[in-house]
C-alpha cells in the first residue's frame, strides 16, 4: 500500500473522528475475532458454494434494511472458509482462485467494519484483501482492492495516497479493457469515479469532472440493465455520482440540479444516494429538503443512515437549528439513530 502523506492543507478537512466513527456493532468483536483467526482449522467448502455465499451477501448489503446485522451474522463463517480455501489449495489456479473469494470476503468485512471504533481493524482488513487481491492476479480483485483503499486513504485525508492508489490500478486496467468482463469494465469505471471524487475534494473543478465524464463513457459500454454487485456502478448510478462530484465541489445549486436529474433513475442501494441527495440539499441552504431526505433513507436502511457519517452530521448540527419544527424533526432523527440519549 502507497505511504500515507501529510494531508493537504489547501483542502478541506475531513469529517471529525466522532463523526466517522459511528456505534460499535454487536457483531463486531464475532468479525473481528474471525479475522485474526488465520488458519481455522477444518475442511474448506468448494469454491462454486462459496462464491455463492458471497453474491448472497452482497445482494443482502444493498437490498436488506438492517443489512449490518445479516452481513454481520454471515461474515465469521465466510471469513473461516475463505481461509481455510486459501490454506488448502493445492494448485496455481485453485490457489489464484481461492485469495480472489478470500480478497472479496476481505472486502465484504471492510465495508461491515467500516465507521465503527476500531480503524486500525478497517486497515488492517484493506491490507488484506489488497494483498490476496493481488495473489490472486484476478483484474476484478484487484481493481476492488483499489476502489476500496482509495476510499479509506480519502476519508483519511490522504489524497496524494488515495491518487497513487487510483491512478497506478487504473494504467494496469485500462490496457486490459477492450477484451474484458463487464465486471472489470465496471470496477474501472467505479475507479474513475474515485479520481474524480479526490480531485473534487482538493476543489480541482475540471479535473472532477472530467474524470467523472471518462466514467460515463466508460459506463456507456455497459449493457443498460447491468449493475455491479459491490460499487453498484452501472449507467444509471452515473448520475448519482455527479451529484457527489458536485457536492465535494461545494457546488450546492449544480448538486441539487444532478440530484433533480438522478432521481430519475432506479439503482440499487438508493439510501446510500439519498444521504448524497442530501448532502446537495444542506449545501444548497435547504436544510429542511435535507433532513426529509435523510429520514426517506433511514425508513428504508436504518443502518445505512446510522453509520454514515456525513448524515450524521447534518442531523445533529439541525438538532441546534434556530427554527424550532426543524430542532425537533432533526432531533427525532437523532433520537431514532441513537445518537442522542
Amino acid at each position: 500500500m502507497p505511504h500515507e502523506p501529510t494531508p493537504d492543507p489547501h483542502s478541506d478537512p475531513p469529517l471529525h473522528p466522532a463523526l466517522l466513527t459511528g456505534p460499535p456493532h454487536p457483531r463486531l468483536a464475532e468479525v473481528r475475532q474471525a479475522l485474526d483467526s488465520l488458519n481455522p482449522g477444518h475442511e474448506a467448502p468448494p469454491a462454486a458454494h462459496l462464491t455463492a455465499r458471497l453474491t448472497r451477501a452482497w445482494t443482502v448489503r444493498h437490498a436488506s434494511p438492517d443489512h449490518r446485522e445479516v452481513v454481520g451474522a454471515l461474515l465469521p463463517g465466510l471469513i473461516r472458509d475463505a481461509q481455510a480455501s486459501a490454506l488448502q489449495a493445492r494448485t496455481a489456479a485453485t490457489r489464484r482462485t481461492a485469495q480472489s473469494l478470500l480478497a472479496e470476503a476481505y472486502f465484504l468485512a471492510q465495508f461491515f467494519c467500516a465507521y465503527q471504533p476500531d480503524a486500525p481493524l478497517v486497515w488492517r482488513v484493506a491490507e488484506r484483501g489488497m494483498t490476496a487481491a493481488q495473489d490472486s492476479e484476478d483484474p476484478h480483485a484487484i481493481g476492488l482492492a483499489a476502489w476500496l483503499t482509495t476510499q479509506a486513504h480519502r476519508d483519511s485525508a490522504h489524497y496524494e495516497a488515495a491518487d497513487a492508489v487510483t491512478h497506478e490500478t487504473l494504467r494496469y486496467l485500462t490496457p486490459l479493457l477492450p477484451d474484458a468482463t463487464k465486471d472489470v469494465r465496471a470496477v474501472a469505471g467505479a475507479l474513475t469515479v474515485e479520481a474524480g471524487l479526490t480531485a473534487a475534494r482538493r476543489g480541482e473543478t475540471g479535473t472532477a469532472w472530467h474524470h467523472w465524464d471518462q466514467a460515463r463513457l466508460l459506463a456507456e459500454t455497459l449493457p443498460r440493465t447491468y449493475f455491479h454487485p459491490v460499487t453498484s456502478f452501472s449507467r444509471a448510478v452515473i448520475a448519482a455520482h455527479a451529484v457527489t462530484v458536485a457536492v465535494e465541489l461545494h457546488a450546492g445549486g449544480e448538486s441539487v440540479r444532478q440530484s433533480a436529474r438522478a432521481e430519475s433513475e432506479t439503482i440499487p442501494s438508493r439510501p446510500r444516494h439519498r444521504i448524497e441527495q442530501a448532502r446537495a440539499y444542506h449545501l444548497d441552504a435547504q436544510p429542511d429538503v435535507a433532513l426529509a431526505t435523510l429520514a426517506q433513507a433511514h425508513a428504508t436502511a436504518p443502518d445505512t443512515v446510522r453509520y454514515n457519517g456525513y448524515a450524521r452530521r447534518i442531523i445533529l448540527e439541525e438538532a441546534e437549528a434556530k427554527s424550532p419544527s426543524r430542532r425537533r424533526r432533526a432531533s427525532d432523527l437523532a433520537a431514532r439513530l441513537g445518537l442522542v440519549s
